[in-house]
């Protein structure tokens, strides 16, 4: 592929030679002769004087480069572009193995994959194209829509429903019980766990999460949402579209996150918390109660701005309770002086 086939691929405008050959991508210091790479940041920019790459991406023009560059809106998404032009996932073989269990009265569509030791429980339902891979199981009565992708190990247990074009990385658990207890004579009753899971289209979950079944009803992981390793989703959760949930956050029971919420890594939401559209919350945030929209940050969570402040003033409070002291011994001195 040349500089402007791919510029016709990202709608991009050329600066530089058009016919110039790329042969691959790679960051901006790694890169090597035939590869492209893109700058996101002006911070970035520095990088570019050393670089053997054949082209960047920019949203602005650099001065003075020697290398031709494609000018796009969103560099960083035209690099997402390169990586599926130059290194495409490979198509699985369609077919269920012989060494995978699938229930008689399962339904599996068309083109479906089914690799070894995965198992497909009694009544469940995988529709055209899915690929459910080695050591996943999914249970009675789940069911598994259109050209999702279930790595290895994944448990979806019963009475779930999965969306299209979903993707579930290994190790995690779709429908694991919810936490919930009644104490009675001395003893922590465990209550029923009678719900489901819905899991809307083009949801992507990581690896090693756990997205528990409600107490009754359902918790809902609407479309478009992408959630990252090791988070807890518990019991009667709704999360809204599009929202990105990062790494290790933990969301407690009946909460209500809107869409186009972000959540940093390790942030923690309390039970019957709603979140509005359009939050962010910085990493190892505390929230609960009704949150309006807004940046957040600490625990308990404050208006970021706030926190920032909070945060300078931090570092120097050893200096201002010296300086407190100082002051409060001069007050003192002051009144035995009138007093005399």
């Amino acid at each position: 592929m040349n500089i402007k086939e791919f510029s016709e691929l990202v709608n991009g405008e050329i600066i530089g030679d058009p016919q110039r050959t790329i042969t691959g991508v790679s960051g901006v210091r790694e890169a090597k002769e035939g590869d492209i790479t893109f700058i996101s940041s002006p911070q970035y920019i520095r990088y570019l004087a050393g670089t053997k790459a054949s082209c960047v991406i920019v949203k602005d023009p650099v001065p003075d480069l020697t290398i031709p560059q494609i000018k796009v809106s969103n560099p960083h998404f035209a690099f997402a572009k390169a990586l599926e032009y130059f290194y495409p996932k490979s198509a699985p073989v369609a077919g269920v193995s012989k060494s995978a269990f699938v229930a008689a009265s399962a339904s599996v569509g068309d083109n479906v994959s089914i690799y070894p030791f995965a198992y497909i429980a009694d009544h469940a339902a995988i529709a055209n194209g899915s690929v459910i891979m080695s050591g996943a199981f999914i249970g009675e009565h789940t069911k598994v829509g259109m050209e999702c992708l279930i790595f290895p190990n994944v448990t979806i247990r019963e009475g779930i429903t999965i969306g299209d074009r979903v993707i579930i990385h290994a190790g995690t658990v779709i429908g694991s019980d919810g936490f919930g207890y009644v104490f009675e004579n001395g003893e922590h009753y465990k209550i029923p766990q009678v719900g489901g899971v819905i899991i809307e289209d083009d949801v992507e979950i990581g690896s090693n999460v756990s997205v528990d079944r409600a107490t009754i009803g359902n918790t809902i992981i609407r479309k478009g949402t992408k959630i990252d390793n090791l988070a807890q989703i518990a019991h009667n959760v709704t999360i809204g579209q599009k929202s990105l949930i990062i790494s290790q956050v933990g969301i407690a029971g009946s909460s209500d996150i809107g869409d186009f919420v972000v959540l940093g890594g390790q942030a923690g939401i309390a039970d019957h918390t709603t979140i509005a559209a359009g939050t962010m919350v910085a990493a190892q945030s505390g929230l609960k109660g009704h949150v309006e929209k807004g940046i957040y940050a600490g625990s308990p969570a404050i208006p970021h701005a706030t926190w920032l402040r909070a945060q300078a003033l931090f570092g120097r409070l050893p200096e201002l309770n010296r300086k407190i002291r100082e002051l409060e011994e001069k007050i003192i001195r002051l009144e035995k002086g009138e007093k005399s």
